[in-house]
């Protein structure tokens, strides 16, 4: 990538600026959607790699200056944006397709491959006046909690170079924290969205599953997948998902849309007080034990988040899911449907470079930690022959039941507990397999294996500086809610900060 124009030399600060800042300073003339790509750019090439060596960028939007100019003019000429994310530059995780970037699903076989046309999430973001700036790194189809490519290689974290960013939605997480644009898309069918944000202390949202078209994304478990905005403020992300929810006919399970009942904006729930009264619920079980040096920082952490959950107006009270470890054992389902949603998502791309999830294994063309990606190759051609596959189904249904009755009997607006019970690991331990992707001590999958959605907040930073996000989750298309409480908590704590013990990334 390289950056032809000069740097605009007015005064506006893109580094941890918001959609409403930027519109305000483009209606006051401080800046425009040029000088934004142009800054955006700029910090890119300098920190990506280069300086730190972030290594989250894959692929860069050559077309977006041009669009710039474009709503730019459009602006000028009209006073009018061209919508409401008119000028704003965004990062888009590189499983989403988009037709004019090369998308490789963080796959090196996938190098060239330029789909027939963009995601539908793209093609909402691109009308609503959103810039597609940049696609960002990603594990090999989005196969593991850690931030290797066989595309890329390996992107790091910027509040700690030697650490992980959280995967698969690695880069978007990274870049996102390091400013290298405004808001970013990721992908979340277990954690992919949280996992990062936590990482990287940003707000990720993972919405009840058919509220966002996943059109011209792979999925690992179809009904599982969702894709959300991945921020530096719960403002912002919500203005995006104001954008990208909708019916879609080219994916069924946006049927869900319409059963949701969803309001016409999700912006009025950006309310302060809005923990007066909430009653939320502490996941005892979902802690880490205070005697792991990985998890003890993290529960401290959610502790003192607690109290200020408490002091904002909020009742938190402790309580337990029966059996916890077990049901999210019992429902895991990547082994018995990923490789039918890959191969089904492939053979309908005549112009894929492969056809298959075996083809791919076969060549040895990925990353050899994704331990995930080839136990999923062991799986069944259709899940419909495989037994365990409806008996972990069913083991869904109960274990959403049993989640929510503890939600009912202790009269909760929802529950809370960290993304990730450890802090985010080395490289090396990563490197040494300290940490298998089947056993890596998430959380997420709570949300993710009862359809329910969640939200990750910047909680706080241990001792050592190092980001722990706290997630909120409430019930079956209860977004409202979970965007009020979130809110309201990051009003009363203001966590987030932007990476400044990289001395190239302090600004």
């Amino acid at each position: 990538m390289s950056n032809e124009k000069s740097i605009p030399n007015d005064s506006f600060c893109v580094e941890e600026t918001t959609i409403a800042e930027v519109h305000n300073a483009m209606r006051t003339g401080e800046t425009t959607a040029s000088s934004l790509v142009a800054k955006y750019t700029a910090r890119i090439e300098a920190y990506d790699q280069k300086g730190p060596h972030i290594n989250c960028i894959v692929n860069y939007n050559e077309q977006a200056s041009q669009r710039a100019e474009e709503l730019d003019t459009a602006f000028r000429e009209t006073g009018e944006f061209v919508g409401p994310l008119h000028g704003i530059p965004i990062l888009v995780k590189d499983c989403i397709e988009t037709a004019d970037i090369a998308t490789t699903f963080g796959n090196e076989t996938f190098a060239e491959y330029r789909p027939e046309r963009d995601a539908t999430v793209v093609s909402n973001l691109r009308a609503a006046g959103a810039i597609i700036l940049a696609k960002t790194t990603l594990p090999d189809f989005a196969t593991s909690w850690f931030g290797y490519s066989s595309m890329s290689g390996y992107t790091c974290n910027p509040y700690a170079l030697d650490r992980d960013p959280g995967a698969s939605s690695s880069g978007s997480g990274a870049a996102t924290a390091a400013n290298f644009g405004t808001i970013s898309l990721g992908t979340d069918c277990g954690g992919s969205i949280r996992v990062p944000s936590s990482f990287n202390n940003l707000v990720g949202v993972r919405s009840t599953p058919g509220l966002i078209s996943r059109n011209g994304v792979g999925c690992l478990i179809f009904f599982q997948d969702t894709i959300g905005p991945m921020s530096r403020t719960v403002s912002d992300a919500i203005r995006v998902f104001d954008v990208l929810v909708g019916y879609d006919p080219m994916d069924s399970l946006t049927t869900n849309y319409h059963e949701a009942k969803p309001p016409e904006s999700y912006v009025p729930n950006l309310i302060g007080d809005g923990l007066t009264g909430a009653r939320l619920g502490l996941v005892m079980n979902a802690l880490g034990s205070d005697d792991s040096p990985a998890a003890a920082p993290v529960n401290s952490v959610i502790r003192k988040a607690v109290d200020s959950l408490n002091s904002a107006g909020g009742k938190v009270v402790e309580v337990e899911i029966p059996d916890l470890a077990h049901h999210i054992s019992a429902t895991l389902l990547y082994e018995n449907r990923t490789k039918f949603d890959i191969n089904s998502f492939l053979g309908a791309r005549p112009q894929s470079p492969v056809r298959s999830l075996n083809q791919l294994l076969d060549s040895r063309r990925y990353h050899p930690a994704l331990d995930l990606l080839e136990a999923c190759g062991f799986g069944p051609d259709r899940p419909e022959y495989d037994p365990e596959y409806f008996k972990r189904l069913a083991a869904r249904d109960e274990f959403a039941r049993v989640v929510n009755n503890v939600m009912s009997r202790n009269h909760l607006d929802a529950m809370v507990y960290p993304n990730v019970q450890v802090v985010p690991p080395t490289k090396q331990e990563c490197d040494d397999g300290v940490w298998p992707t089947m056993a890596f001590p998430t959380n997420t999958l709570i949300a993710s294996q009862t359809w329910l959605p969640a939200i990750s907040v910047p909680a706080g930073f241990t001792n050592e500086g190092l980001p722990v996000g706290l997630e909120i989750m409430t019930r079956r298309y209860d977004e409202p809610t979970l965007f009020r409480l979130a809110f309201s908590f990051e009003q009363a704590t203001q966590h987030r900060q932007a990476p400044g013990s990289t001395p190239e990334l302090a600004g």
